[in-house]
């Protein structure tokens, strides 16, 4: 028996949710997966209305906004644009990222700075937390 797929299992998480599969979710986790980094909402679109004329811009985001809640996708704040990327943790669980402040690459950094940050706040309740790195890896680190 072989393994399922990023796209497969993304696709039966999706399901699992209650969303209906269609062609064009597909398309955009597909997407996702092989681009392998953050992109804008309009890249996406625009990726997709040349496969699905028509589609609305909103419909993309919506559906960018659903993967995020069910964890398939992430999302991030970058330069003032919100950038999106397939989850790169197999299991969809929680992780940190360095991310390439050139070609956008990024890389899963598997600890959690949180128990250092509860430590300092006992006396508080973390309802979230997001723990990013920014830098050039080692493919952009010598270009100017």
């Amino acid at each position: 028996m072989t393994q399922p797929t990023l796209l497969e299992k993304a696709l039966a998480k999706v399901k699992e949710n209650g969303f209906k599969y269609t062609k064009k979710r597909e398309s955009l986790l597909d997407y996702l997966i092989k681009k392998n980094r953050y992109v804008a909402a309009k890249e996406i679109y625009e990726y997709l209305n040349d496969q699905f004329p028509g589609l609305s811009y909103d419909t993309v985001y919506r559906n960018l906004r659903e993967f995020c809640e069910i964890g398939i996708v992430e999302e991030t704040d970058y330069q003032g644009e919100m950038k999106f990327r397939f989850s790169c943790s197999e299991d969809f669980g929680h992780h940190h990222h360095f991310i390439c402040t050139v070609c956008g690459k990024t890389k899963e950094i598997h600890m959690c700075p949180m128990d250092f940050f509860k430590e300092q706040l006992d006396d508080c309740q973390i309802d979230g937390h997001r723990f990013e790195l920014y830098g050039r890896c080692s493919d952009c680190k010598t270009i100017a």
